[in-house]
């Protein structure tokens, strides 16, 4: 059959989460019993409370008709009420926030609305892949932002040098690496970006969770962030929402603008009814919030703290819930299939997300206590078996 992808879709990047999901699917059907640490979708229901918002909104006929295209008023409004509860942050509920149908849909369509095709954007190294998804449709050139662990996966701006890059992305706490940005490091980006005439977005997906007493800060809370960006926060991670597809894009009016003016002429809004249940949501206790991050806490000490005991020294994440492991041996590639097919334990190699997770895989903290326990158990008898091997 003919390949009847335009040539702007065969520059896209391989979606290597469907190779690994089919492999991992494929050993299944065969017999084998994975435990799956790979993912990175909460593994939770959504709290009963937003479902029954939704109840309650379907039985609106109104809300199964076409909805306002930038969003509700009352979700906007209640977006801007949670910003400032939350950060302190003041938030202009008609002006400084656009509704976003998931944020990987406004992160990834973003550059399309505040680029011309040619212009640079600073991407992280390591760092969610699908950025660049956004950047190749549209016709963007990217660019490293190298995070190292020396430098707890926080760009250096000393150093960096921006190669003429209007747009940068930043992810705290990340995905992958699960480091937590500072206060100072948001205040030190706004100089940065005022200083290089770029615009920043704040991918702030994790932001509900933090470990140790680590609250994540929001790059809104630094003085003149929105004077230079805006920050992405998604209903998915906070409240177990990841199959709703509701998010939100806040900050800097001409940027918001922008995506707002972009949607206009792609979609009609979010299902109203949904849109009702974020309000649920976004009005509910912080207590969710933070037994969740609690939760994953819990979850990531299990994890660590085995891995440790089984011979592998492993750091642990101050947010996020993922856990970024450097490999004893080998690279990310060859050490994740060891694990799949040895262990029968699915981690995502840490080369999906760029040249600088080649040394890393990462682990999900999405899966049932009992069964991350499981799974440091069988990593424990693999090294055992090669120690014996060895010796």
């Amino acid at each position: 059959m003919a390949d009847r992808r335009s040539n702007l879709l065969k520059t896209l990047p391989p979606q290597h989460f469907v190779g690994l999901a089919k492999e991992v699917a494929a050993l299944e059907q065969a017999g084998a019993d994975i435990i799956r640490l790979g993912q990175g979708t909460p593994d939770l229901p959504t709290p009963k409370p937003i479902c029954e918002a939704l109840e309650t909104a379907l039985a609106n006929p109104e809300t199964h008709q076409y909805g306002p295209f930038r969003g509700q008023s009352r979700l906007k409004q209640a977006v801007s009420t949670f910003y400032l509860n939350e950060y302190g942050v003041d938030v202009d509920a008609e002006t400084e926030v656009a509704i976003l149908i998931g944020s990987k849909s406004g992160l990834i369509t973003l550059p399309q609305c505040v680029l011309e095709p040619g212009e640079g954007i600073l991407l992280p190294n390591p760092g969610y892949p699908d950025y660049i998804s956004g950047a190749r449709l549209a016709g963007s050139v990217v660019h490293d932002l190298v995070l190292t662990e020396a430098n707890d996966f926080l760009p250096d701006y000393n150093t960096l040098d921006t190669h003429g890059a209007r747009l940068m992305y930043l992810n705290y706490p990340s995905n992958p690496t699960g480091a937590v940005a500072t206060p100072q490091f948001f205040e030190d980006t706004v100089r940065f970006a005022r200083e290089q005439e770029l615009m920043v977005v704040h991918d702030f997906a994790y932001g509900s969770i933090g470990f140790d007493g680590n609250v994540p800060p929001s790059f809104l809370q630094a003085d003149g962030a929105k004077e230079v960006g805006i920050e992405v926060y998604t209903m998915s991670k906070a409240f177990n929402m990841s199959g709703w597809r509701v998010a939100f894009a806040v900050g800097n009016k001409d940027i918001i603008e922008a995506i707002n003016t972009y949607q206009d002429h792609v979609h009609v809004s979010v299902f109203s009814a949904i849109q009702e249940a974020a309000v649920a949501a976004l009005e509910s206790p912080k207590s969710v919030r933070d037994d969740l991050s609690r939760l994953y806490e819990t979850r990531r000490d299990r994890l660590v703290d085995g891995l440790r005991q089984a011979g592998w020294d492993v750091t642990a994440p101050k947010g996020s819930f993922f856990v970024w492991a450097r490999v004893p041996e080998g690279d990310s590639a060859s050490f994740a299939k060891k694990l799949l097919h040895e262990a029968g334990v699915a981690v995502t190699p840490g080369y999906f997300f760029g040249t600088e997770g080649e040394r890393y895989v990462r682990f999900g903290l999405v899966s049932p206590e009992p069964k991350i326990d499981e799974a440091v158990e069988r990593i424990e008898r693999l090294f055992a078996a090669y120690e014996e091997v060895r010796a």
